[in-house]
């Protein structure tokens, strides 16, 4: 029916030149009340669609706010996280504890860690790991097994490394420790018989990652972790050496040069 209907021509409608009676006058004021809730309904429309297209022009300098949120996503979506950067501040306590740290050096290895690590994630293969620790190695070997068990496949595509600095510097007796902080973008999604499940295959993600590498300065610390603190393995046969002491590799009888306790290993990746 017509918004612009009065209601003498409803009248006239609905009653011709017979009587009024009580059925025919509730007709017609229910179509009065649905002609006004109507137009209410119409003029609260205008004004919050106003509302709307006001405040994505201020927030997003556009009417469209459809428009505006993917418009913020992509910016999101592009915009590297920031990391907290304590180089300054930790660099020259570092090099005067240990004079002969290069710093572009170990940094370098942290990126390599990191892309490795999360490489070894996307293949489902531990091997691919370039250094750590075997308690990195361990936890590596458990999420995959746990991405294995539930059938899942975890990806890290286009990996793009943007800034990694020192987070934290932690001097102990018996160790020291270095945190590097990184900014990388990657496309990130898991997927299941071929179905995703997270993420998404054409969009990047921005995050952010803590890569610790320590210094193991007291060798009783390494036995009464039994082996955790750092990383063996057999150069001849790449299998883990069983202790840091031991001569000959219990695999293949190669002779083992006795470790070095005192260097940089790393010994954990976690995205924060």
């Amino acid at each position: 029916m017509p918004c612009g209907i009065s209601a003498g021509r409803l009248l006239r409608l609905f009653l011709g030149d017979g009587q009024v009676d009580g059925k025919q006058i509730g007709v017609i004021v229910i179509l009065l009340l649905i002609l006004a809730v109507i137009g209410i309904l119409f003029y609260v429309f205008i004004r919050i669609r106003r509302k709307v297209r006001y405040y994505s022009r201020m927030l997003f300098g556009t009417e469209s706010l459809v428009d505006g949120v993917k418009s913020m996503e992509r910016e999101e979506e592009l915009t590297p996280k920031s990391v907290s950067s304590a180089t300054g501040l930790y660099l020259p306590s570092i090099l005067q504890d240990f004079p002969g740290f290069h710093y572009e050096e170990m940094k370098s290895r942290a990126e390599n860690v990191l892309l490795s690590y999360l490489r070894s994630i996307d293949a489902m293969n531990e091997g691919l790991l370039t250094e750590g620790t075997s308690q990195l190695r361990e936890n590596l070997r458990l999420r995959i097994g746990a991405l294995q068990k539930a059938g899942l496949r975890e990806h890290f595509e286009e990996m793009q490394l943007h800034r990694m600095e020192i987070y934290q510097y932690r001097r102990q007796r018996e160790r020291c420790s270095i945190v590097f902080q990184a900014a990388i973008g990657y496309i990130h999604y898991v997927e299941k018989d071929g179905s995703i499940t997270e993420g998404q295959r054409d969009r990047l993600k921005q995050s952010r990652y803590n890569i610790e590498m320590i210094y193991i300065q007291d060798r009783s610390v390494i036995d009464d972790l039994g082996g955790d603190g750092i990383g063996l393995n057999c150069p001849n046969c790449g299998a883990p050496i069983s202790g840091v002491g031991a001569k000959r590799c219990a695999y293949c009888d190669s002779l083992i040069v006795e470790f070095n306790i005192k260097t940089w290993n790393f010994s954990s990746v976690r995205e924060v």
